[in-house]
């Protein structure tokens, strides 16, 4: 059997989780700017040098849940079945995280995903930030698709679609939750332009939008 993580571990993700709630409560109470590290630590009983061993700068507080999807697509590409396509692969990726209302493809309506969502639309400086994830996304997708054996321009033309289309469908989602509607009626309709994007990709644009 395979031991959980010690003592020591358990507390440090819990003092993580700590720091991250805490931010995330004080951030959409009072506005990014208006809230000092020494707040959150204070609010997280912790020293403010605590909150830097853990996370470099105050919009780390932000932005470190979605971080950790960055390299999400990469990881489904590189780690598909033999005879799954990359878009397929990466369809039935999205697909499962709208199933499992997921924050990470803007079908969660919980407090803290929905509060940051305001926030980082609030804040330029968290939303230059955010918008600089797509291309961190694209170029490790990229990096997969060059791994294996595919030429970096088309590499890179494959990469943009997949990403492009993905972060579309998160920003329509992200549209709809800030305007009010309904989780279930978002995550229904976005199975369904989920499946019109990827229908796209996979058949190519071809005849699409042909001027009559």
């Amino acid at each position: 059997m395979t031991e959980g993580p010690g003592l020591r571990e358990r507390k440090k993700i819990q003092t993580r989780r700590r720091l991250l709630f805490e931010a995330a409560k004080l951030f959409t109470e009072r506005g990014f700017e208006q809230v000092s590290v020494a707040e959150i630590a204070e609010a997280a009983d912790v020293s403010k040098m605590t909150v830097f061993n853990y996370f470099d700068s105050k919009e780390d507080l932000v932005f470190a849940p979605m971080e950790e999807h960055i390299g999400d697509v990469a990881d489904v590409v590189r780690n598909r079945a033999p005879g799954e396509s990359a878009v397929a692969g990466v369809r039935r990726h999205f697909l499962a995280a709208i199933e499992n209302r997921d924050p990470s493809v803007g079908v969660s309506d919980s407090p803290v995903a929905l509060g940051l969502l305001q926030l980082i639309q609030q804040t330029p400086t968290l939303h230059i930030r955010a918008h600089a994830f797509f291309g961190l996304s694209l170029n490790q997708l990229t990096e997969v698709l060059v791994e294996e054996g595919e030429e970096p321009t088309i590499a890179r033309i494959a990469a943009s679609q997949l990403i492009g289309t993905r972060n579309a469908l998160i920003t329509e989602n992200h549209r709809r939750l800030l305007a009010g509607e309904p989780i279930e009626e978002i995550a229904a309709d976005a199975v369904v332009i989920a499946g019109r994007g990827f229908d796209l990709l996979e058949k190519g644009l071809g005849d699409f939008a042909t001027r009559v």
